[in-house]
């Protein structure tokens, strides 16, 4: 492990090392902490915890993970113990603008991906791919991010079944991870199971950041299409998702979507009249 972490900290810049990356200043949206942060800051903040081999783990949270986590303690608990949360959805945005903060765009995982792609095909860092359809899928995927930024390192991929993985199976993805010397693992097998995946398998791998972005590796692998850029501004790529995939989705936003505005209603409220005093 020491011979993994020499290698990986000598491809950084003299100045970066071993200065782990300030954690920024967050909002609380129905107590999941969102980070006031953009895509640039995002990149950075993974650099500098590659180059200073500090460990941890990034939630990419939409409405959906922000609901889900206020039912299930796992999920939860495995949000709050992230490194990192970042507002996925749209919605989050308006929400923490509301609260009084200015951010100009959500921190969207597909783009996210596809930045962090460009930005190491240029610097060398090292991607593992965790997630996917099935291994099919995932090759396509690594086959359209190499083709898509050339250069890019991609030392490894598993597609995982739709089960937990047996004690021994983990064990082995661990090792299969810190061989390859991955700098940083993208994990794409959808909410709740990514974030408790990072939570739990954190302490087993060398890798310094893991980073939970689910639909993106679809998206990317170009089997589900993506929201025109109008929806998405718009707050409105639910309805395009929905309308791809009814079945899969239809109970996710009919019940999340307005539960989500009549809680996020109550602490707007709250916060206003606490400002009033």
């Amino acid at each position: 492990m020491h011979e993994n972490v020499q290698r990986r900290v000598s491809r950084a810049p003299e100045t970066a090392r071993a200065v782990p990356p300030p954690t920024p200043r967050s909002v609380g949206v129905l107590g999941i902490p969102l980070a006031l942060t953009d895509y640039d800051h995002t990149l950075d903040w993974i650099d500098r915890s590659v180059a200073s081999d500090t460990r941890g783990y990034v939630c990419v949270a939409a409405v959906h993970t922000v609901m889900e986590s206020q039912e299930d303690p796992e999920l939860r608990a495995a949000v709050l113990g992230s490194s990192l949360t970042v507002p996925d959805g749209q919605p989050l945005v308006w929400a923490m603008n509301a609260l009084g903060h200015d951010l100009s765009s959500r921190v969207y995982g597909p783009d996210l991906m596809d930045h962090a792609c460009a930005r190491a095909a240029r610097t060398g860092q090292r991607f593992y791919l965790y997630g996917g359809r099935n291994q099919g899928a995932l090759v396509q995927l690594a086959l359209n991010l190499r083709r898509r930024h050339p250069g890019l390192r991609i030392v490894g991929g598993y597609s995982p079944p739709y089960r937990d993985l047996t004690d021994e199976e983990r064990d082995a993805i661990a090792r299969e991870i810190d061989q390859a010397q991955a700098d940083v693992v993208w994990v794409g097998i959808g909410v709740p199971k990514q974030e408790k995946w990072m939570a739990k398998m954190r302490p087993l791998l060398s890798a310094p950041v893991l980073i939970g972005v689910g639909a993106a590796f679809d998206f990317h692998a170009g089997l589900v299409p993506q929201a025109p850029a109008w929806m998405q501004t718009a707050g409105l790529e639910w309805a395009y998702r929905l309308a791809h995939e009814p079945r899969r989705l239809w109970r996710r936003y009919a019940r999340h979507n307005p539960r989500f505005v009549a809680a996020f209603g109550r602490q707007l409220l709250r916060h206003r009249a606490l400002g009033r005093r």
